[in-house]
This record gives C-alpha cells, sequence and structure tokens, in this order.
C-alpha cells in the first residue's frame, strides 16, 4: 500500500540515517527565518530579453557579469538563504575565475540547480502544457551534486482559461512529473523544491484563482504520496493566490494574504519543510506588500504572534523571487562597471524589504527602491 511505503521509508530515511537528516537540515536551512531564496535560473532567451530590455548586449559574457554582479553582493547572505541556478550559470566563474558555487559556499549561501527542461504542449489538450526534462534526470543530478548544489528546482506552470481550464489532465501529468522529479532528487541527495504555479494572465478574479491553486495541490500531495517522497525534505515554492492581471479589479492586500493562506491549509501537509512564495511577475513592492499582510495576520513557527488570535501556520513561510529582486539592480547596472556598487545596493535593499516582510515589519513609507 502507498501510504506503508511511506511509513517504511519514514522509519528508514527520516529516522536517522545520515542521508535523510543531511536532507531535512538542508531543506529548513532553505526557509531558515527572516532570510529567502533569490532566484538566477532563468533561461538563457529568457535573460536575455531581460538583458536587451536594459540596454545590454544579450550575450554569454553580458548574462555571465549580470549574474557575477548579483552573486558577488556584499552582505547578501543577510537575507539569502540560497540561490537557485541554471545549467549555464552553475559553470561559470567571476571575472577572476572563481567559481560562483565557491563564491555563494564562502559566503554560506546554499546552493541548487534548476532542473526541468522546461514546458511542452500537452498533446490532446489545446493551450495546456506539460513540463518536461525527466529523461536523464538523474545522471544530470550527480553532475550538479558533484559541483557542489544542495538543492534542485523544477517548475509546472498552470494557465487558467475561464472555466474550461486547466483540465484535470494537464493538473495530473504535471503533478506526476513533479512527484518523479522529487523522489529522483531525494535518492541522488538534494532536497528537491516543486514549483507548481498558477500563472497570473488572464481575467480570472481571486475565487477563481484560489480554486485552481487548491486543484493543483491536492494533485501535487496525491502524487508525491503515491510516489514515496517525504514531505520532511521537500520545500514547496508556489503562488501567491490574486486575480489575473486583465482582471478589472486589484486585490487588497489582507485578502490576498486570507485566499492564500486558506488555500495552503487545505491543501499542504504539515510534514513539508516550508513554502517559499514566487513573485510571479508581481512589482517589487507589490510582492513585498502581499508577503507582509500575511505574517501580520498570521503566525509561524519562528513567529508565532502574527496578530491577535491569530492561527499559527504548520510551516515556515519564506519568499523565492527572481524579477521581484534583480529587476532594480538590472536597470540601474545598464552592464556598466561604474554603477555596479549602486546596482548591487539596489538588491540588497529589495532583500532587506522581503526579510521585513515575513516578519511582518514591512512598508512601503519608506521606500526608495
Amino acid at each position: 500500500m502507498r501510504m506503508s511505503n511511506n511509513l517504511s521509508r519514514l522509519g528508514s530515511d527520516v529516522g536517522g540515517t545520515e542521508r535523510g537528516n543531511r536532507l531535512i537540515e538542508t531543506a529548513h536551512a532553505m526557509v531558515a527565518p527572516n532570510k529567502g531564496l533569490l532566484a538566477i535560473d532563468e533561461s538563457n532567451g529568457t535573460c536575455d530579453k531581460r538583458l536587451e530590455s536594459a540596454g545590454i548586449a544579450p550575450t554569454v559574457e553580458m548574462r555571465r557579469a549580470y549574474r557575477d554582479l548579483l552573486i558577488t553582493t556584499p552582505g547578501l547572505n543577510q537575507y539569502i538563504n540560497g540561490l537557485i541556478l541554471c545549467d549555464e550559470t552553475i559553470w561559470q566563474t567571476t571575472a577572476d575565475g572563481t567559481p560562483f558555487v565557491e563564491v555563494a559556499r564562502d559566503a554560506g549561501i546554499l546552493v541548487g540547480i534548476k532542473v526541468d527542461a522546461g514546458a511542452t504542449r500537452l498533446a490532446a489538450h489545446p493551450g495546456e502544457t506539460v513540463t518536461e526534462g525527466l529523461d536523464g534526470l538523474r545522471a544530470r543530478l550527480r553532475s550538479y551534486t558533484g559541483k557542489g548544489a544542495r538543492f534542485a528546482k523544477w517548475r509546472a506552470t498552470i494557465k487558467i482559461h475561464g472555466d474550461a481550464s486547466p483540465t484535470r489532465a494537464c493538473l495530473e501529468a504535471n503533478a506526476h512529473a513533479l512527484a518523479r522529479y522529487a523522489a529522483i532528487c531525494q535518492e541522488e541527495g538534494l532536497v528537491p523544491i516543486i514549483e507548481p504555479e498558477v500563472l497570473m494572465d488572464g481575467f480570472h478574479n481571486l475565487e477563481r484563482c484560489q480554486q485552481v491553486s487548491e486543484a493543483l495541490l491536492r494533485h501535487v500531495f496525491e502524487q508525491l504520496n503515491t510516489q514515496g517522497v517525504l514531505l520532511e525534505e521537500v520545500v514547496l515554492k508556489t503562488n501567491v493566490v490574486f486575480s489575473g492581471l486583465e482582471a478589472p479589479t486589484t486585490d487588497e492586500a489582507d485578502d490576498v494574504a486570507d485566499a492564500t493562506i486558506q488555500c495552503l491549509l487545505r491543501t499542504v501537509p504539515a510534514a513539508v519543510a516550508g513554502i517559499a512564495f514566487l513573485s510571479g511577475g508581481q512589482s517589487g513592492k507589490l510582492a513585498s506588500t502581499r508577503l507582509n499582510a500575511m505574517h501580520v495576520r498570521y503566525g509561524t513557527p519562528s513567529q508565532p504572534s502574527g496578530a491577535p488570535g491569530a492561527t499559527v501556520l504548520p510551516w515556515q513561510l519564506s519568499f523565492s523571487f527572481a524579477r521581484a529582486l534583480q529587476h532594480p539592480a538590472l536597470e540601474i547596472w545598464a552592464g556598466l562597471d561604474a554603477n555596479r556598487a549602486e546596482a548591487q545596493q539596489a538588491l540588497i535593499h529589495r532583500s532587506r524589504c522581503n526579510s521585513l516582510a515575513i516578519q511582518g515589519r514591512y512598508s512601503e513609507t519608506p521606500e526608495s527602491a
């Protein structure tokens, strides 16, 4: 039976083996209080588009230079527990030849790696996608662990099209792939970040986003159980619940916080090591504001107070942002060495804002970036 198999693994892995204990320690370190994850795992194509938007040539060297700027930012470890890299970046070095992985390790920052191969068309379901990349995954994971990676990430994207989609087939296909990836990661000694994301594109309202997010997460955790994945060794990276970009109204931060937390309480087992929210295209300030509202209204294991009489959540809540942290730094840098220090300060500023947000202490009032 599925449950007895998982209980057997729970006794052997979580109960005391060196590998199991190490993965649990890593998972909790990834969501340690008052810090988050910096995602630098954009595909080369996406990174090139962002460079071009800032007037920077989209070349291998400029991608390396930009990631160099981010990873070598002084004081980054005050606010960041881990870096999520892509395949190109994990093998790159600073201008003086120091591997990026070594720079992060020396700063006490964990290194992770995005391992999925991106979304492809889901057969027989027009407009829907499934994430691929399981072929050859075990061998790739071994090369990444040899390079120093401690965790991995796989993203599944779900788009809302009115009431007709996502279909059950789409949710099940993506959940199954996420679970198989997670099981392989744990066997190879890496903590899996599972990232099921309901995209913000569309006209849907907050209630529809919550409905789809809950359905997606239920499928994901059912599949994780089926595949024998140990939740104590898993970090969930998921979307905040809010109305689509084309919706006629914008949700209040408190409503977003309540819908998001209700969604998680209904679907995510308490055994999960922690939850890190993705920014999903939100502006830096908006992402911080919504993250702050959750921590003002609800307690967490490291900060149980929250609002008077608030529910204390079973998991640590954190952030795993890309654009919401990087964008100001990229615009300031513009590919010029003369702007490097100012750009790095912009990254520190946004990182500190989100550190304050997961303490319920953030305010837009003093914002300057």
